[in-house]
C-alpha cells in the first residue's frame, strides 16, 4: 500500500489523517477494479501502443475558437507559433483530432503527424471509440450542491453520450462504478455520491475559514485577510472579544491550511491516477469530467502534479473538461449577511471571498484549457454544461516540441499564437520536466 501511494504522487504521502491516508491509497485498487469490472472492451489492452516519452519533448493540445466560440478545424502547423518562456520554439510534430470523423485524424493528409519528426505524436492513436469518466470531487462538494449536479449528470448520460461510449463514475474518495455501457449502473453510482466532509471544515458552521483565506492568514501574513475573518467570527459569536475573534480566526486559518493541502493534493493525485491507470492503457478517444465546487492548490508540489497531469493528458489523448458545481457566483452565499456591521466591513469580506472563489477555479481552468478541454463556471446551467463536456470541443490540436537541458520542476510558461486575425487560443499555460517523464522514458 506505501508504493502505491508513493506511485501516486512521486513521493511518500504525509497525511496527518490516518482515516484520508487509507482512503487516498485505496484509490488505485478501485480504479484497477473500473477496468476489471466493467463492461471493457477484450481490445483495449492488445491494441494500446506503448508509451515511450520522451523527456525532452513537450505535448502541448490546442483549441482555436472564431468569434462565436466555436472551434475550427483546417489550421496547419505554419500557422501555429510556441514560446517557451518567450523564446520561439520550432514545432516538431503537428496532429489534428476530429471529434465527428468516422477515420481517425491521423489518416487525413493535413493531420498526419510525421512520426520521424515527433514519436510522441504518432503514438496518439484515434480510432473512435470514446471513452468517458465522470468524477466527482467529494470532498469538496458540500451537501447543498450535490442533488443539482447529480441530475445534470444523469441527464447528460443519455443525451450526451453514443451507444459505443463506455463510461465510468467515480469520486475522489474512492466512489466507482466500474467502466461500462449500462447507464443504469451509472445513474445509480451518481445517485449514490453522498458530500465527504472528511476534509474540510463543517459546512453547516456558523463560520469557516477556506484553504485560501487560511493560506493568505497562516502563510502570507495577510493582515486584512485575518481582520476580513475575525470580523466574520465576531458576527457570528456576539458576545466575543476583537482579541479572542482574531484567535479563532487564526486557529480556523491554520486548520483550513492542513485540510487544504490534502484536499488538494487528493484531487490532483486521483486525475493524474486516472490518466495513468485508466486511461493510457485504453485506445481511443477519452474525456475526464471533473465535476467540482473548485479548489485552491498554491505550492511547488501540487505546481508538479499539474505538469504531469497535462503531459499524461496529452499522451494519452485525453481531454479534461471542468464543471463548476457552484453555479451562478455569489459573495452573499448565507443568510448570515443580513447581520451586518458597516459597509467598510462587508466590502472588505466579499473582497477576500471573490478572491476565494477566483482562486479555487484556477486549477479548474488550467486543466481544461493545458488539455484543450472546456471549463464550465459562473453558470447556473449545470445540465447544459455537462452535456457540452461529455460532448467535447469538435477540433483539436496537438503540438511537440523538443527542449534541452529542462531542470527538474522548474516551472516554464507557454504561450500559443495562431497567426490568423479573428482567434482565440486556448492552450497549455506552463509544463516542467519531472521525475515522471524519465521514468517514462526508461521503460
Amino acid at each position: 500500500m506505501p508504493g502505491l501511494c508513493e506511485e501516486l504522487t512521486g513521493r511518500p504521502m504525509r497525511l496527518t489523517v490516518r482515516l484520508v491516508k487509507i482512503a487516498f491509497c485505496l484509490l488505485p485498487a478501485f480504479l484497477v477494479c473500473a477496468r476489471l469490472k466493467g463492461q471493457q472492451p477484450s481490445q483495449a489492452q492488445s491494441t494500446a501502443p506503448a508509451l515511450r516519452a520522451t523527456v525532452n519533448e513537450v505535448l502541448v493540445p490546442v483549441v482555436v475558437r472564431d468569434a462565436q466560440g466555436h472551434s475550427i478545424g483546417g489550421l496547419t502547423k505554419d500557422d501555429f507559433q510556441v514560446f517557451d518562456n518567450g523564446k520561439a520554439q520550432t514545432i516538431t510534430g503537428f496532429l489534428i483530432v476530429h471529434r465527428d470523423i468516422e477515420d481517425a485524424a491521423a489518416n487525413s493528409p493535413a493531420s498526419a503527424p510525421d512520426s520521424a519528426e515527433s514519436p510522441s505524436v504518432s503514438q496518439l492513436n484515434l480510432p473512435t471509440q470514446r471513452f468517458v469518466v465522470f468524477l466527482f470531487d467529494d470532498y469538496n462538494l458540500k451537501s447543498v450542491d450535490l442533488p443539482s449536479v447529480r441530475d445534470a449528470a444523469i441527464k447528460a448520460l443519455d443525451s450526451s453520450l453514443a451507444p459505443a461510449d463506455f463510461a465510468a463514475v467515480l469520486s475522489t474518495s474512492g466512489a466507482n462504478s466500474g467502466l461500462t455501457r449500462d447507464h443504469e449502473k451509472l445513474k445509480q453510482s451518481i445517485r449514490d455520491l453522498k458530500a465527504n466532509a472528511l476534509l474540510r471544515s463543517d459546512e453547516h458552521s456558523c463560520f469557516t475559514v477556506d484553504y485560501y483565506i487560511g493560506d493568505r492568514i497562516s502563510n502570507k501574513s495577510d493582515v486584512l485577510a485575518l481582520q476580513a475573518q475575525a470580523l466574520e467570527v465576531a458576527r457570528c459569536l456576539r458576545n466575543v472579544t476583537p482579541e479572542a475573534a482574531e484567535t479563532i480566526a487564526r486557529s480556523g486559518a491554520e486548520r483550513a491550511v492542513q485540510l487544504g493541502e490534502q484536499s488538494s493534493l487528493a484531487n490532483l493525485g486521483a486525475v493524474r491516477l486516472i490518466l495513468a491507470r485508466l486511461m493510457a492503457p485504453l485506445p481511443g478517444q477519452h474525456i475526464l469530467v471533473l465535476i467540482s465546487p473548485g479548489f485552491f492548490a498554491p505550492g511547488s508540489a501540487s505546481a508538479t502534479l499539474q505538469s504531469e497531469i497535462l503531459d499524461l493528458a496529452a499522451r494519452s489523448n485525453t481531454v479534461i473538461n471542468t464543471l463548476d458545481a457552484r453555479g451562478l457566483y455569489t459573495t452573499n452565499p448565507d443568510a448570515q449577511v443580513k447581520r451586518r456591521d458597516d459597509s467598510a466591513s462587508q466590502r472588505l469580506i466579499d473582497q477576500y471571498r471573490n478572491s476565494s472563489m477566483e482562486a479555487n477555479s484556477g486549477v479548474m481552468e488550467e486543466l481544461a484549457d493545458g488539455t484543450g478541454g472546456t471549463f464550465i463556471h459562473n453558470n447556473n446551467d449545470l445540465e447544459g454544461g455537462m452535456k457540452t463536456l461529455v460532448s467535447g470541443a469538435e477540433y483539436r490540436y496537438v503540438l511537440a516540441f523538443s527542449v534541452t537541458n529542462a531542470k527538474r520542476r522548474v516551472h516554464h510558461a507557454l504561450k500559443v499564437k495562431v497567426d490568423q486575425p479573428g482567434l482565440t487560443v486556448q492552450a497549455r499555460r506552463g509544463y516542467s520536466a519531472s521525475p515522471l517523464e524519465k521514468r517514462t522514458k526508461r521503460q
